[in-house]
């Protein structure tokens, strides 16, 4: 099966690359242009034309969908079938070319959170599951026809980075399985129906990212992970735009300073509404929120690195009676 692939970020880099080491026929590689990152401006590839560089695949880069020379090189690579990961929305002029149609692969369980930060709404609304899905790309958004779905479970100390390194394992897993389908024509019907309640992911905004004390103690704790790029105290995916952390002021040493929360953990219950703190100055700081503490466990102050708190502690002190969040 001759396959053209769209796609930009880490993650869709990272189906690539598998889908070439399993041997499928690669024709082309589509992704964004190169961009200006960082103080120095410095131009940067897309991880998918990295992974397609590395490979001798050839690359289209293009912002114009509909430009009539892109369709036309489009289709003279007569290729079976389009796989599109972590992409723009196509349209119809190039999803309708492939003769097998133009498959996406989507980290939800469809129909529930369509949009674009399924990863991070689902934790940052509590589910205790999710799932990816691969369908068939139509007119409107994550709604074509369902191909192949798989569940997964979640705890509620989950991190946004860790349910995307899950999903790029299943993602893999379900490409392939999906390919293979279409190959074999054993396509199962996944006629599941779409309701009022569906959540919408909607993408994340910088507002979103702000911490609101006023919300009780494990909304606080869900949108701190939903915005965390934790996977442990080794391995932070600190460069990945969709994990942008949650954030705060804290006054430090007499200094406010805007913090993000990475980690935290629901403790103990208490009688107390009142928003205060309660740290030793050594090993912990746990806020009382609206009955509730929540202990930071791992968080960033502006213009430093990552640290666990026991770190912070060492070289800030916080002075439980002005405290500012």
């Amino acid at each position: 099966m001759k396959i053209i692939f769209f796609g930009t970020p880490d993650f869709a880099a990272f189906i690539l690359s598998k889908l070439i080491k399993q041997k499928k026929e690669i024709l082309a590689a589509v992704t964004l242009p190169d961009r200006k990152k960082g103080r120095g401006k410095k131009i940067i590839s897309t991880p998918v034309k990295e992974v397609s560089k590395k490979y001798n695949i050839k690359v289209f880069e293009t912002l114009k969908f509909d430009d009539i020379n892109f369709i036309s090189d489009l289709k003279k690579l007569n290729a079976d079938i389009f796989i599109v990961v972590a992409f723009k929305f196509l349209p119809k002029c190039i999803w309708q070319i492939p003769h097998l149609g133009t498959i996406n692969l989507h980290t939800s369980y469809l129909p529930n959170y369509k949009g674009a930060a399924p990863i991070n709404r689902v934790i940052i609304n509590g589910e205790s599951s999710t799932g990816i899905s691969t369908f068939y790309i139509n007119e409107k958004i994550d709604s074509g026809k369902l191909i192949l779905r798989d569940k997964i479970e979640l705890k509620k100390t989950t991190t946004a980075a860790q349910l995307y390194n899950i999903m790029k394992v299943k993602g893999e897993k379900i490409v392939l399985k999906t390919i293979k389908s279409i190959e074999e024509k054993k396509l199962r019907n996944l006629n599941v129906s779409s309701n009022k309640n569906n959540n919408y992911a909607k993408k994340i905004s910088k507002e979103c990212c702000k911490i609101n004390w006023d919300i009780s103690a494990s909304s606080i704790h869900n949108l701190v992970r939903g915005l965390s790029p934790y996977v442990d105290d080794n391995l932070l995916l600190s460069e990945i735009e969709i994990f942008p952390g949650a954030w705060t002021h804290f006054k430090i040493n007499n200094s406010i300073k805007r913090v993000k929360i990475l980690l935290t953990k629901l403790k103990e219950h208490t009688n107390s509404s009142h928003l205060s703190i309660c740290c030793d100055n050594k090993t912990y700081l746990n806020i009382c929120v609206n009955g509730q503490f929540l202990s930071i466990m791992y968080l960033q102050i502006e213009g430093k690195k990552p640290m666990s708190i026991k770190s912070f502690l060492q070289g800030n002190k916080i002075d439980n009676t002005n405290f500012i969040l």
